[in-house]
C-alpha cells in the first residue's frame, strides 16, 4: 500500500481545511448551544461537492475515491460534527445506496440533485425498539394496488427535519423476519409524512435529528429499491460503508481535540516554563499523537479495501471501533491538559468531548462492531 497521499488527495484535504476554517468555525459554539442546524454552511458543501463525492459525475457527483471522502470527513470533523455528519449520511447512506441498487429512474430522478447538494437525504432504519436490532422491523408497507400504505415511526434520523428525500426501511412481509424487510424512496412533502420535535442531545447538537412518523403514506411502487424483501441486505451494505464515514468522523474529533490541546500546551505556563515542556504533559501529548495516527491508518484502510473492490465490513467494524475510543480518549485528555480552560465552551474542547460520545453510538455501538468482527475472524 502506498502511504503517500496524491495530489488529487491533498487538493481535498486542503479546500476541506479552507472550507472548515472560513464557513464552520465562525458560530460553531453558538449553534452548538442553541442546537442550531448549520443550514448555510451545509448549503455550501454542497455548493463545493461535499455531498457527492463519491457519485459518478453522470448523476452530477464528484467521482471521487473513498479515500478523499474520509480526508474530507476528518477536516470537517476536527470543527463542527454536526456538519460532517450531514456530510457523512448524504454521502455513505443515502447517494451511495441509490447509485449501487437505485433504477436509472430513480438515479435521474433522486439521485442527481442530492449528489449536487440541491437537497439532503436521510437514511431511516432506527425505530422506537429496532435500534442495534435491525431485523425487528415494525414500520410496515403494505402493497395496495399500484403503491404502498407506509405506516409507522422512526428513531433518531440524522437530517429529519431537514432532508428533502427519505430511504425508509419497512417490513412488507412481517411472517417473513427479516427476509420480508424492503426499502422505499419516500419525499417529505407527502401527505401523512410528519417530522416530529428535534432531539435536545449531549453532543452534536446541531445535527438535525428527529423521530418521523408515517400514517397511511402512498408510497408509489416505482419507489421501492430493489425486489421486496431486499430491504435487510441494503440497510447492512450501506451501514458497511456509513461506518468508514464515522470512523473519518471520530478521527476528526480526535484530531481536533489534539491540535488545541498541542497548541495550548505551547502558551500556557506553570512552574515558569510552558507546560509542553513538562514530561507529564509530553507523555499525553504522545499517547494522543500514537492513538490518532494508528486510527487513522485504520480508516485510510478501510476506504482503501472498499476502492480495491474488496469486503470492507471487517475493515470498516474495525476502524469504527477504534476510532470511536479513541475520540473518546483524545477528547478527556484534551480537556484535562486545558485543565480548567478545557471545561469552558470558549476553549472549544469540552463540546468535542461530547461530539465524540455518538461516534460509539450510530451505525451499530461498539458491541454491534465486535460482532462483525468476529464473525469474519470466525468465518
Amino acid at each position: 500500500m502506498n502511504f503517500q497521499l496524491t495530489e488529487e488527495h491533498l487538493a481535498v484535504k486542503e479546500a476541506a481545511k479552507e472550507f472548515t476554517q472560513t464557513e464552520l468555525l465562525p458560530g460553531v459554539i453558538e449553534r452548538d448551544t442553541h442546537a442550531i442546524f448549520p443550514k448555510e454552511q451545509v448549503k455550501k458543501m454542497g455548493e463545493l461537492g461535499f455531498l457527492g463525492m463519491m457519485v459518478d459525475p453522470k448523476y452530477h457527483g464528484g467521482g471521487m475515491d473513498t479515500l478523499s471522502y474520509v480526508i474530507a470527513m476528518e477536516e470537517l470533523s476536527k470543527v463542527d460534527a454536526s456538519a460532517s455528519v450531514a456530510m457523512s449520511v448524504n454521502n455513505s447512506l443515502v447517494c451511495w445506496g441509490l447509485e449501487k441498487y437505485g433504477t436509472e429512474e430513480q438515479k435521474e430522478k433522486y439521485l442527481k440533485p442530492l449528489a449536487a447538494g440541491e437537497v439532503l437525504g436521510a437514511f431511516c432504519l432506527s425505530e422506537p425498539e429496532a435500534g442495534s436490532d435491525a431485523t425487528s422491523q415494525r414500520t410496515e408497507a403494505v402493497l395496495n394496488g399500484d403503491h404502498y400504505l407506509l405506516n409507522g415511526t422512526k428513531n433518531w434520523i440524522t437530517n429529519g427535519s431537514s432532508a428533502s428525500i427519505y430511504l425508509v426501511i419497512a417490513q412488507t412481509h412481517p411472517e417473513l423476519g427479516h427476509k420480508g424487510i424492503s426499502v422505499f424512496i419516500v419525499e417529505k412533502n407527502w401527505e401523512g409524512f410528519v417530522v416530529g420535535k428535534k432531539e435536545d442531545k449531549l453532543g452534536i447538537r446541531g445535527s438535525d435529528t428527529h423521530s418521523l412518523m408515517f400514517s397511511d403514506v402512498k408510497v408509489p411502487l416505482e419507489n421501492r429499491i430493489g425486489e421486496e424483501g431486499f430491504g435487510f441486505t441494503f440497510a447492512m451494505e450501506t451501514l458497511n460503508g456509513g461506518r468508514i464515514g464515522i470512523a473519518a468522523q471520530a478521527l476528526g474529533i480526535a484530531a481536533g481535540a489534539y491540535e488545541l490541546a498541542l497548541a495550548y500546551s505551547k502558551e500556557r505556563k506553570a512552574f515558569g516554563k510552558p507546560i509542553s515542556q513538562h514530561q507529564a504533559i509530553q507523555f499525553k501529548l504522545a499517547d494522543m499523537a500514537t492513538q490518532i495516527e494508528a486510527a487513522r491508518l485504520l480508516v485510510y484502510k478501510a476506504a482503501w479495501t472498499k476502492d480495491q473492490g474488496e469486503d470492507y465490513s471487517q475493515a470498516s467494524a474495525i476502524a469504527k471501533l477504534y476510532a470511536s475510543q479513541v475520540a473518546m480518549d483524545v477528547t478527556v485528555e484534551a480537556i484535562q491538559i486545558h485543565g480548567g480552560y478545557g471545561y469552558v465552551k470558549e476553549y472549544h474542547v469540552e463540546r468535542l468531548m461530547r461530539d465524540a460520545k455518538i461516534t460509539q453510538i450510530y451505525e451499530g455501538t461498539s458491541e454491534i462492531q465486535k460482532i462483525v468482527i468476529s464473525r469474519g475472524i470466525l468465518r
